[in-house]
């Protein structure tokens, strides 16, 4: 068998650059030039810098205010990847039993997936709205005064809610793909030897789902930690104060707001490790347990 190859070695090369540039611009560099600034205490006004070494990493460690950050990120990442995963799940599994109407019950469902982080935010302080919002209404039938913006238990399960009805779609239409890609012949088999509807589920569906569920996982925790940030931006309406926010957008609060570049600088960093080992993490561990065969 013939195999198709390049003639040149400079081929590949060449056309491998323009993602290379993309990358190095707008990853590489900022990410060098962030462990450079998280040294230097910076004048706001960009008059020049002093070089403090890691004082601002010390001030991260000694902060209380980080650290309670840092635990509602954790919360609100698991809160968010959890109710996501589970919700289209069920979803997908529902969707793959439908035979009437099934194209209109996927597309309502898929939809949303078009709707961009802040519109989405927009959205949620609709629904969310103090004096008419849907839900607030709802949660004021159950006996609960909602208040966006002002308390911070409500401001955050409003966060949770619109990510996880934000991202639901995306982990939809792969579930659903997935579940499609399973071969007749093995459900049917299944059928045969387990009368069980949730054992054949447990049993045999979800272990051939895993490699899109790990997939999955990686891409909503990546999400949950970064791509929420229009949702949190437009949700507190821009006036953070006592209201929860997560890691990425104190980053943006302390640099744009507070004109503390350094300190910024310095949660990026730190941000970027984490991530870091939390991806070598799953991929050494979880992965383990993954069978693509």
């Amino acid at each position: 068998m013939k195999r198709a190859g390049f003639t040149t070695r400079w081929l590949p090369i060449l056309l491998l650059l323009p993602q290379l540039a993309i990358i190095a611009i707008f990853f590489y560099w900022p990410a060098v030039h962030a462990v450079h600034s998280s040294f230097f205490l910076q004048d706001p006004f960009g008059f020049g810098s002093t070089y403090v070494g890691l004082d601002n990493y010390a001030d991260l460690a000694q902060s209380t205010e980080y650290l309670r950050i840092s635990r509602f990120t954790i919360v609100f990442t698991i809160l968010v990847t959890f109710f996501s995963l589970a919700l289209a799940l069920l979803l997908a599994v529902k969707a793959d039993n439908v035979i009437r109407g099934a194209k209109t019950y996927r597309t309502l469902i898929m939809w949303v997936y078009a709707v961009a982080p802040p519109v989405a935010g927009f959205i949620g302080l609709f629904m969310f709205n103090q004096s008419w919002g849907p839900l607030t209404e709802f949660a004021r039938s159950l006996g609960r005064d909602f208040k966006l913006g002002v308390n911070f238990n409500d401001t955050a399960t409003a966060m949770v809610v619109v990510s996880v009805w934000k991202q639901v779609p995306v982990n939809f239409i792969f579930f659903l793909s997935g579940l499609q890609s399973i071969p007749r012949s093995v459900r049917e088999a299944a059928l045969i030897d387990n009368g069980s509807a949730s054992k054949r589920f447990w049993d045999v569906t979800f272990p051939l789902l895993a490699p899109t569920a790990f997939f999955l996982l990686i891409i909503n925790i990546t999400y949950a930690l970064f791509d929420t940030f229009g949702i949190i931006d437009t949700l507190v309406k821009g006036e953070p104060g006592n209201n929860p926010m997560t890691l990425v957008y104190k980053v943006y609060v302390d640099g744009f707001r507070g004109n503390d570049m350094g300190g910024s600088s310095a949660q990026s960093v730190v941000l970027m490790v984490l991530v870091l080992a939390l991806t070598v993490f799953q991929f050494r561990l979880v992965e383990r347990r993954i069978h693509y065969t």
